[in-house]
């Protein structure tokens, strides 16, 4: 997914309705624009359910709202409505639901105006200023660095089992 939104060099829109948790919201930051309407939330659940997300996809989340608030994100968990995502620079534009495909399709037109060569450029510009991070980090996982047993160790299996049962995970085991 985050390939191809980098891949494809014309600008990519996330139109975001409800919610954008985790892989969602991963799709939501690494667009061009998004545009979410007043009911949308955004956050990531990672480290709550202990779905390991590494490398450059989480820190690609400081380039678009600062350090501390992507540590923010990361790390508690918590859930954001439109507005605070839009004060943050998460989204571009919030707007109603009903209003919410004429707002996209106004962005549209307006990108339609622009020479197509020279937008491949600028996107091309912005992803290739990030190519070094991601190169170092694609080289090896990780997680086999911080935790090489991580699969075998259980700790995901508890919180995949919570989420599924609509608990809180109980991570003791793994302090």
């Amino acid at each position: 997914m985050e390939k191809a939104f980098r891949d494809c060099l014309k600008p990519v829109i996330a139109r975001v309705d409800g919610y954008a948790i985790g892989g969602g919201h991963h799709m939501a930051y690494l667009c061009d624009f998004t545009i979410a309407s007043d009911r949308s939330v955004f956050g990531q659940n990672g480290p709550r359910v202990a779905s390991p997300a590494e490398g450059w996809l989480v820190s690609h989340l400081w380039t678009v709202v600062g350090m501390k608030r992507a540590k923010e994100i990361w790390m508690l968990c918590r859930r954001y409505d439109a507005q605070q995502a839009l004060s943050w620079g998460l989204v571009n534009a919030v707007v109603s639901p009903e209003e919410l495909d004429a707002e996209v399709r106004r962005w549209c037109e307006e990108l339609l105006m622009l020479s197509p060569t020279v937008l491949k450029l600028v996107k091309k510009s912005f992803d290739d200023s990030l190519a070094p991070v991601r190169e170092a980090q694609d080289r090896f996982k990780i997680i086999s660095q911080v935790n090489p047993g991580f699969w075998a160790s259980g700790e995901q299996n508890e919180g995949a089992s919570a989420f599924l049962e609509k608990r809180a995970p109980d991570f003791s085991a793994w302090r």
